[in-house]
């Protein structure tokens, strides 16, 4: 073998070079085994003792591995290439960071929280996008429709449009193809939801009525449609969804809330308490507390309600909500200079949250308070009840 020569190709018989992986005149790649001696019709049959074959297999088995390791090397080269730029990009961005602020440029502090929360946006973007295109998948996969060329084209262009921030249009489209699949669930529980939280329940109820005709067993559909039923004042229907939502589920706060609410209609204080009670235990928090001030106020026992308004009102300094009706507490209990300064901080005097409830209406995801009605709506939005709890 000439100086340089590595081996020969199996097919024209060529030399090549050391490290060559396939040959330069015909472009085969180079083994250093082709197949066993038994299978070479160029030769006699002629036994081929078992030493021998797992030779002839052991080296194109080597073959195969050197490769694969001078591949691994290389991909190992273009990483620690690319790690070692983007160390030196990031020793750049800290050191002019470093001369902007030193000349009064930049903010170091206001500029991390900013690229934190930069991240943050974007991770959840990403997730977002990522929950969109499966969403997508399983829709355009859920049932049969007559013309589904339409249904896709239709489904495809409205999550584009969503994707591309025109929220509206997508929507739209994204109605236009449920016109064509009424029974689609996914398709028709994503619209339900878009209206949903935007507090449409009216056109929210539609969709989620339809996605739970399709899928009655499931109980984020139960959830969310018995809460727009119980704003609508459907009380007996809401009562049915929330309570199969909540017992057979996970402990919902909005759940709980919206059954709690449906008990105050009908007057029955002793289960509407319990509700709101397991609201606070599922999601302790400011509006927790402040459901549970309005309730032991509208029953006359102020030293409970002034406990829970107080409480609100320590979790955030500036729930003008809690401060008012603690004022109104403590005037009813003769303190009034804590009365004063509550509605001081309140800033304007607002009634009590069940203050004239009837069995009507109730409008809790609409417009009895706005700020429990949002955080009703995000509870329910991400309610899990995939692990029973």
């Amino acid at each position: 073998m000439r100086p340089g020569i590595s081996h020969y190709c199996q097919k024209c018989l060529a030399a090549n070079a050391l490290g060559q992986e396939f040959c330069t005149r015909c472009g085969t790649r180079l083994m250093i085994v082709v197949e066993p001696s038994s299978t070479r019709f160029e030769t006699p049959s002629t036994s081929l003792s078992t030493d021998e074959h797992l030779l002839e297999r052991i080296s194109a088995a080597e073959n195969r591995v050197a490769r694969l390791a001078e591949r691994l090397e290389r991909s190992l080269d273009l990483l620690l290439r690319y790690a070692q730029n983007a160390y030196f990009d990031r020793s750049l961005m800290r050191a002019l960071v470093g001369l902007l602020t030193e000349d009064g440029v930049v903010d170091t502090e206001r500029l991390e929280q900013m690229w934190s929360e930069r991240c943050q946006r974007d991770t959840v973007e990403q997730e977002e996008n990522l929950h969109r295109d499966a969403l997508r998948l399983r829709i355009l996969a859920s049932g049969q429709v007559q013309d589904k060329q339409l249904f896709e084209e239709l489904v495809n262009e409205g999550f584009v449009l969503i994707e591309d921030k025109q929220v509206p249009q997508g929507i739209t489209k994204l109605q236009a193809a449920a016109e064509i699949a009424e029974e689609n669930a996914p398709l028709n529980l994503y619209i339900g939801e878009h209206y949903f939280r935007r507090g449409k329940t009216k056109q929210a109820r539609a969709y989620l009525t339809k996605a739970h005709a399709a899928m009655p067993d499931d109980l984020r559909i139960s959830l969310l449609l018995g809460l727009t039923c119980a704003d609508d004042g459907e009380v007996e229907l809401a009562k049915d969804l929330l309570s199969s939502a909540t017992a057979q589920g996970c402990s919902s706060f909005a759940g709980h809330c919206g059954l709690g609410w449906v008990f105050v209609a009908e007057k029955n204080w002793r289960r509407a308490l319990g509700e709101f009670k397991r609201a606070l235990t599922v999601r302790p928090s400011a509006e927790a507390h402040y459901v549970l001030g309005c309730l032991y106020y509208q029953l006359n026992r102020d030293t409970l309600a002034v406990r829970h308004l107080r409480k609100a009102t320590e979790m955030d300094g500036g729930y003008a909500e809690a401060f008012s009706l603690l004022a109104q507490a403590y005037e009813r209990t003769g303190r009034k200079e804590l009365a004063r300064q509550a509605l001081e901080k309140a800033g304007r005097k607002n009634g009590n949250l069940f203050q004239g409830t009837k069995s009507g209406a109730l409008r809790l995801i609409t417009g009895a308070d706005k700020r429990l009605a949002e955080a009703l709506r995000e509870d329910a939005l991400t309610a899990d009840f995939t692990n029973g709890h």
